[in-house]
Formats: structure tokens, C-alpha cells, sequence
């Protein structure tokens, strides 16, 4: 295909790497140059490339980014999970390439964290804040992208520390709820794609911000625009609100 932008599918052969190869064969203006899996040598399919999109594992994380430091090639990583080394490793190389790191590619979870940072402000301090997600029981990493990114923005818009001031799970007498304390809770179970809800509740009512993946589709697609949209820009760690202008 003329003018076709050409991708490098790290981790083709997982979940997310299927959908985006089906999505890439349904959407004009795109072609695969080469599918690398965890343990291939990436360097060796990034000369023909425009943009490498990876969803393999945290533990390439490291490799990936200095593969396409090395052969100057913007990339988007869709893996979550990351240790504090690995993301050190993403700063690291996004100040000599492009680099997208999303804990989800979906326009309607980044939605969810532009209202949910909103309404944190909007409710103030009165409301407890909660956060659950489910996920298919695959999935390896807990709480997921999405859900420690909503706590983030939680911890921003309340100035709390995510190191100290989230509880994962409670069990036993774990006491009186302190007013900053911020619960996040995982469920695994079937073949679920992804569903996060945010809860504020205080005295007498409760909002609750939904959103439910029924298709890796649309997280596929997502992908697609942010390696659209990366392309050709500057050195520098990007998210997805970025590429949705929020």
C-alpha cells in the first residue's frame, strides 16, 4: 500500500497483539514490517519500520527501549505492570525518542480519567474514594494499568501519595476508614475484557463512574492512533491525553 505507515507488532502472538494485527489488516493506511516476541532480537525488525508498537511483557520493557533509542524509532508501549526500574528505563529513553506509555488505549477509559480527576475536584474531600476493577482470569498483573493509573489521578487531584495512601484489598479487623485513604480492589473471573468503576461516596449519596470493555477491539484501534499520532513528533514520554488533546 502507497504511503502505508509501517509497524513493528512486539508481542504479535498475545491477546492484544492478535487484535491489533486484525485491526491493522482492517484499517487503510497501515502495514506490518515485522512481529518480534519476548526473547526475539527486536533490533533485528526495527531497520524497515516507522513506529513500534509493543505489547509483549514489563520484562522487555528495558531492551525494546534501548532497540528503538538505537535505531531512533518512536514507540508505543501497551504493556502495564511496570517495576520502578522499567518505568525508569521508559524516562530514560524518552528523551531520545518518542515514547507513549498508556495504561489503556481506549478513548473511553481516558474519558473515565479526565472525569474522574473532575469530579474529585468537584466533591472535595467529603467523599470516600473506592476503586474496582475485573479483569479475565489470564490476566497477570493486579490492580491493573487502568485502575493504578485512576488512583493516580485520585492522588493528584487530592495532593495524597500513592505509596501511602492506597489500600489494596481489606481483610480482618482492619479498622475505621481513614478519610484519605483510597481503596482499590481486583477481581479475576472469566473471560471479562476489562471493567473499572470509580465510587465517591459520602452521607446520603454516591456517584459511581463506570466504564466496561466488551472488545479488545476498541483498545487495538486505540493503539493505532496513538502510533498515528506519534509519529514524526519530538523526544518525550506522551500519553494517551495527549494524543485525545484532554
Amino acid at each position: 500500500m502507497e504511503n502505508a505507515a509501517r509497524i513493528t507488532l512486539v508481542g504479535a502472538a498475545g491477546r492484544m497483539g492478535q487484535a491489533t494485527k486484525t485491526a491493522i489488516g482492517a484499517e487503510p493506511g497501515w502495514e506490518i514490517a515485522a512481529e518480534c516476541e519476548q526473547g526475539d532480537a527486536i533490533s533485528r525488525c526495527l531497520a524497515d519500520c516507522d513506529v513500534v508498537i509493543d505489547f509483549s511483557s514489563p520484562d522487555a520493557t528495558k531492551s525494546n527501549c534501548a532497540a528503538c533509542v538505537e535505531f531512533r524509532k518512536p514507540l508505543v508501549i501497551g504493556t502495564t505492570g511496570h517495576s520502578l526500574e522499567q518505568l525508569s528505563a521508559i524516562e530514560g529513553a524518552a528523551k531520545s525518542v518518542a515514547i507513549l506509555l498508556a495504561a489503556n488505549f481506549s478513548v473511553g477509559v481516558n474519558a473515565l480519567f479526565w472525569l474522574t480527576r473532575k469530579a474529585a475536584e468537584l466533591l472535595g474531600e467529603s467523599f470516600d474514594l473506592e476503586i474496582v476493577e475485573t479483569h479475565h482470569r489470564l490476566k497477570k498483573d493486579a490492580p491493573s494499568g487502568t485502575a493504578k493509573r485512576l488512583a493516580e489521578v485520585l492522588c493528584e487531584a487530592r495532593g495524597l501519595r500513592y505509596g501511602e495512601d492506597i489500600t489494596h484489598g481489606r481483610e480482618g479487623l482492619a479498622g475505621e476508614r481513614p478519610r484519605k485513604e483510597i481503596g482499590v480492589h481486583a477481581i479475576r473471573a472469566g473471560d471479562v475484557v476489562g471493567d473499572h468503576t470509580v465510587i465517591f461516596a459520602s452521607s446520603g449519596e454516591r456517584l459511581e463512574l463506570t466504564h466496561k470493555a466488551s472488545s479488545r477491539e476498541t483498545f487495538a484501534l486505540g493503539a493505532l492512533r496513538a502510533a498515528r499520532w506519534i509519529i514524526g513528533k519530538p523526544a518525550g514520554l506522551y500519553t494517551m491525553e495527549d494524543v485525545l488533546g484532554l
